[in-house]
């Protein structure tokens, strides 16, 4: 099995005092900490994602901010890919289909920000190009939204989005069942 890391959008625009700070965040970086030194202690593949925002109006991750830095709970050490994106989907516009495709990757292990956007366009994109998905539930991180004026608790999106991609897009489970399935 031929796996590798992706960590989407764990930068500081997310954390307490960025420009949206996401509701658990930091439990869920914590768990990606632990997906990335399992990783790094058994030498597979890992791809960091950074999403830098292009678009007019922007309010983060913003070209050249600290906000768009990826957050020091899991940094890229210097021998690790940062894969910098303008779109939801990792996919879109970039270099990542090439670089798994050169490591002859077949799974991904995925997870980061946000669980309603990022993490699920990302994952269904990887799906559709045939890629084995694994979604670490609990080292993902959303925010409340609203829609026709009620407020969407960050808690219910991110259930309700796990729940969708959990067939037939991917197996999702905690952290600790990924590590586990690891060794």
């Amino acid at each position: 099995m031929n796996n590798c890391l992706i960590l989407v959008d764990l930068q500081n625009d997310y954390f307490p005092g960025g420009s949206m700070e996401l509701v658990g965040i930091n439990e869920a970086a914590t768990n990606a900490q632990m997906l990335l030194n399992e990783f790094r202690k058994t030498k597979s593949p890992i791809i960091h994602i950074q999403h830098i925002s292009t678009r007019p109006g922007s309010t983060f991750f913003l070209p050249d901010t600290d906000g768009a830095a990826i957050n020091q709970t899991v940094a890229p050490q210097e021998d690790e890919t940062v894969v910098m994106k303008n779109f939801p989907n990792s996919f879109r516009g970039t270099a990542l289909l090439e670089l798994l495709k050169e490591k002859e990757i077949n799974d991904l292990v995925i997870c980061g920000a946000m669980s309603h956007m990022c993490i699920d366009a990302t994952t269904r994109a990887a799906f559709d190009l045939g890629f084995n998905c694994t979604v670490a539930e609990d080292a993902c991180a959303t925010r409340d939204l609203n829609f026709k004026d009620k407020i969407i608790k960050a808690s219910e999106v991110h259930a309700s989005f796990m729940a969708a991609l959990s067939a037939p897009y991917a197996s999702v489970m905690p952290t600790k069942d990924i590590i586990d399935s690891k060794r």
